[in-house]
C-alpha cells in the first residue's frame, strides 16, 4: 500500500518559489489500477515523480508497504518494487531487448523466459529479442519494451506518466490491451497512470484528478468518469426531459 502525507513540492522559477504540489494526501491500496489525470501543468507527473524518488519532496511522507520512504533515493525504491515508466522512454545504444530485460529481472533470464514477457506485451520475441534499443525502434515498440521490463522486474507498484505520449493509433489500442490484462492479472501489484486518455481512464477502479497542485476530485471509476467527461450532465439533462 502507498500513502502519501501532506506532500508539498516547491520549485524554483525565474528566482520565485512556485508550488507545484500543495499538501497532497491519498491512498492507494494493493491491487489497485489508479489513473490520475487533470489540466496540464497540475502537478501530476511531478507527483509520479516524487512517489518514484527523482525528484524529492520539500515537505510530507511517503509511506509504503508500512516504512517511510521519504528518505529514500530511487535506487532504494526500486529495490523495495516501485517501477517508473517514463512518458519518453530511454533509448541505450550497444544494449539489447534481452540485455535490458535481465537487467529488470536481476537475474540471468533465459531467451524463452524474456520473450514471455515480450509476448505479453504483444512483440512477436523472434523480431525483437536481439534487436538494439536504439532509433530503429518507434515510438510504440519502445514503450512496450518499457513495460516489458516492468512486468519482469515483478514490481509491487508500477508508475506510468502518460503512456500514450508520443504513439500512434495502433500502438495506443495495443496499449489499452496491455493495460486491460494487467489489470486483469495484477497479482498483489498496484498500478498507478497518469493520463488524459479516457479509454485509460475507462480501466481504472479509481479515479483522481489533480489540478493547481491539488486533488480536487478522487473517488471510483463510475462515479468521477461521468463527472469530468460530461455525461453525468448529459444525463440528468435527458431525466429532465422526460
Amino acid at each position: 500500500m502507498l500513502e502519501l502525507k501532506n506532500i508539498v513540492f516547491n520549485a524554483d522559477n525565474d528566482g520565485k518559489n512556485v508550488g507545484i504540489l500543495r499538501d497532497i494526501s491519498l491512498t492507494v491500496e494493493d491491487n489497485r489500477f489508479v489513473v490520475i489525470t487533470g489540466p496540464n501543468g497540475g502537478g501530476k507527473s511531478t507527483l509520479a515523480k516524487v512517489v518514484a524518488g527523482i525528484i524529492k519532496n520539500n515537505s510530507g511522507n511517503i509511506i509504503f508497504d508500512g516504512e517511510d520512504i521519504t528518505e529514500k533515493n530511487i535506487t532504494d525504491r526500486a529495490r523495495m518494487g516501485i517501477g517508473f515508466a517514463f512518458q519518453q522512454p530511454v533509448r541505450f545504444k550497444g544494449m539489447t531487448v534481452v540485455d535490458i530485460l535481465r537487467i529488470a529481472a536481476g537475474k540471468s533470464l533465459s531467451v524463452s523466459e524474456a520473450c514471455e514477457y515480450l509476448s505479453e506485451v504483444g512483440l512477436c520475441a523472434k523480431d525483437y529479442i536481439d534487436r538494439e534499443i536504439n532509433a530503429s525502434l518507434s515510438g510504440g515498440e519502445l514503450k512496450r519494451i518499457e513495460i516489458a521490463t516492468v512486468l519482469a522486474r515483478d514490481v509491487k507498484l508500477a508508475l506510468f506518466d502518460e503512456p500514450e505520449a508520443g504513439i500512434d493509433l495502433w500502438s495506443f489500442n495495443n496499449l489499452i490491451r496491455i493495460f486491460e490484462n494487467m489489470r486483469k492479472d495484477r497479482s498483489g501489484r498496484s498500478i498507478i497512470v497518469i493520463s488524459h486518455q479516457e479509454r485509460i481512464l475507462n480501466i481504472a477502479d479509481e479515479i483522481i484528478v489533480i489540478a493547481d497542485g491539488k486533488i480536487v476530485k478522487q473517488g471510483s471509476r463510475d462515479i468521477i468518469l461521468p463527472e469530468i467527461t460530461g455525461t453525468e450532465n448529459a444525463v440528468n439533462a435527458c431525466s429532465r426531459i422526460q
